[in-house]
């Protein structure tokens, strides 16, 4: 059996179990067949840490602050819906440190592939069946020359009352002669309890990483008058 008519039939098992499986079984019984198939591909090492992760935080030369703060909103921008940021700024003789934070965000399925928040592959097809959402947060800090700019983003898993389109429930009657009174009962669908902590995203940070890279490493320096750095 070749490696792809593998990966397909571990896939098609996992499916089966979908209707009897809730949120945070499935989405381990997922993990286990993508890190089962993984082993059958040299290419692709279990609990692997992609190559641009290991830049992380990516040390980036800066002539104009400006520029580069700019450079790296837009960056997060591109992924994510910014709640607040806080700029490198000059007080007296230091630098203060910069930050981004972002609104959490539902991930992209496969039926949005304008958005890049979820990573091809396991990651796409996971919030496709799942309710998976992110949070970036960045951390900018000033050194001699430049900044050194940390990029994490979090995943997290809704923790539902119910297993979506379940039949049993609360409202089910009893047969075992216990009094049961039911009364207004609103038949709205699982209840979000919370959310469950799924780690960081290691591939979107490379990702983020390597846009970052580009932008401010791999092309020419931007036109702007020297920077007098306070070190």
């Amino acid at each position: 059996m070749t490696r792809r008519a593998l990966l397909v039939t571990r896939i098609t098992l996992a499916l089966l179990v979908i209707p009897a499986t809730g949120c945070r079984v499935l989405h381990d019984r997922w993990d286990r067949v993508f890190r089962q198939a993984a082993l059958h591909d040299p290419a692709v090492p279990v609990g692997a840490v992609p190559q641009a992760a290991a830049n992380n935080p990516l040390v980036v030369p800066v002539r104009d602050q400006d520029f580069a703060w700019n450079q790296i909103v837009d960056t997060i921008d591109d992924y994510f819906e910014i709640r607040s940021e806080r700029r490198v700024q000059r007080v007296g003789d230091v630098l203060t440190e910069g930050s981004i934070v972002t609104h959490p965000l539902p991930g992209a399925t496969a039926l949005e592939p304008w958005r890049w928040d979820s990573p091809p592959g396991y990651e796409r097809a996971l919030a496709t069946l799942q309710s998976i959402r992110r949070t970036a947060h960045v951390r900018v800090l000033p050194m001699a020359g430049g900044y050194s700019i940390e990029v994490q983003v979090h995943k997290a898993l809704e923790d539902v009352s119910t297993p979506s389109h379940s039949t049993p429930g609360s409202a089910t009657p009893r047969h075992d002669r216990s009094l049961v009174s039911v009364e207004n009962v609103d038949d709205d669908g699982p209840r979000t309890l919370g959310w469950i902590p799924l780690g960081r995203d290691l591939e979107l940070e490379a990702i983020i990483i390597q846009e970052l890279q580009g932008r401010l490493v791999n092309t020419p320096d931007a036109p702007a008058p020297e920077v007098e750095w306070p070190f």
